[in-house]
């Protein structure tokens, strides 16, 4: 049995890059929502010294000046990208598990040379869509995250490692700080490291009953992992999800209810896409609103209420109206509202929950496919289809000034050859 593990190069960066060969060689920064702080740097902005989360005003000035490139986030492209890497690596692998927006677990059971298929999968990567990724691979997938950062770390190895070999195995966990190991955070660190326990080697080499009895039964996995017996199975079938939240941070700070409003159900819209992409329906849904903590000069409130459906539904309408009222219960006048979320939970499979009987006479039967049909066209990048309540100018919609074009999902922003 052996996994590969391939991740993205700076991702956010290297979408930026695809379609801006002219920074390929520079720094590059990709910013938080409201062009807040960094969330996403290159190798060469990190070689600057610019750290993640750092915030944007304090650094904009030298970092520009270095020759560095500012980006604001562009969601829509960088999910198009992911989806596109993904497909390939279900071109080169008959099992592949979707970890992140830029990682993926690959099943290579019964193949031979290891190396070569990780090459083969750079090269093919790069050439069709234009994303530098490193491989690691190993007989279990916390060897293959091992393999991985060794392919990132170490610039001789090109970026592929094969750990199936067990010497080289305990070569690389030895040079590994466990910090760096998968599912090791900062709090489980400082507490191996009174232990004793540096590396990834010295956490592969402790006794697994110590483990679970000092930590738990997720870390005495890993340790099993690390020692080469396989034990996490792929999962090709992503989990469903127990809720989906929408918030975002205004870029100014708003405090009319028509504008409050028209945020709420713009987040409550989009919520329900990703309700029908997991093929679920809700019957909760809750909407919240808070001010800014760290004005202290400004009224304090934070909002918060739920609404429980009649039956359970993914049906855009239903949930803005909900929204709506829920939004109209919560609000307060005079306070300057900085941030406003919608939540949807208590979910159902679609068609296997007790129906209303009085819905069947219900003139819009055709639900189902009017919101199939929104959701396709508002995908084909042709234009959007919206509610009225979700407004026309959005004012109060987050500050992205620095957003490049969205370059695969909009045909007015295509790039143009001349």
């Amino acid at each position: 049995m052996a996994f590969a593990l391939v991740d993205c190069n700076s991702f956010y960066a290297s979408c930026e890059r695809i379609f801006r060969p002219d920074i390929k060689k520079r720094p590059v920064v990709v910013l938080s929502n409201n062009d807040g702080c960094v969330v996403a740097l290159s190798k060469e902005a990190k070689q600057l010294g610019i750290k993640r989360c750092k915030p944007w005003f304090k650094i904009e000035k030298s970092f520009l000046k270095k020759g560095g490139v500012a980006f604001s986030s562009n969601y829509e492209l960088y999910a198009d990208i992911s989806s596109r890497v993904m497909q390939t690596l279900e071109c080169l692998a008959p099992k592949v598990e979707v970890y992140s927006i830029d990682e993926a677990f690959l099943d290579l059971t019964g193949l031979r040379n290891h190396e070569e298929f990780g090459r083969q999968c750079r090269a093919t990567i790069n050439r069709w869509i234009g994303v530098p990724v490193c491989v690691g691979i190993g007989p279990t997938k916390t060897l293959a995250k091992v393999a991985n950062y060794g392919a990132k770390h170490y610039p001789a190895a090109n970026g592929v490692v094969d750990l199936t070999d067990k010497s080289r195995q305990k070569k690389l966990m030895a040079l590994m700080p466990v910090r760096e190991v998968w599912g090791v955070g900062s709090k489980i660190n400082k507490k191996l490291n009174s232990l004793g326990v540096e590396t990834a080697l010295d956490l592969a080499e402790m006794d697994t009953k110590l483990i679970k009895r000092k930590f738990s039964s997720v870390l005495e996995r890993t340790v099993i992992e690390l020692k080469g017996y396989s034990c996490i199975d792929l999962e090709q079938q992503p989990k469903t999800k127990k809720q989906i939240v929408v918030s975002r941070t205004f870029s100014r700070k708003v405090n009319d209810l028509n504008s409050i409003s028209e945020a709420v159900s713009d987040y409550a819209s989009r919520a329900c896409e990703k309700l029908r992409k997991e093929n679920q329906c809700c019957k909760m849904v809750s909407v919240f609103m808070r001010t800014n903590y760290f004005q202290g000069q400004d009224r304090q409130y934070h909002g918060f209420r739920s609404y429980k459906l009649p039956s359970p539904t993914n049906d855009t309408r239903d949930i803005l109206n909900a929204a709506r009222q829920l939004t109209t219960q919560i609000f307060k006048a005079n306070i300057n509202f900085t941030k406003a979320g919608v939540m949807l939970n208590d979910f159902y499979d679609e068609g296997i929950y007790q129906g209303d009987l009085f819905k069947f006479m219900d003139k819009r039967i055709n639900s189902k496919e009017l919101m199939a049909t929104i959701d396709k066209i508002n995908n084909s990048g042709v234009g959007k289809i919206a509610f009225a309540s979700q407004g026309i100018k959005k004012t109060w919609s987050m500050r992205r000034l620095l957003r490049s074009p969205r370059y695969l999902t909009n045909w007015e922003e295509m790039p143009i050859v001349k």
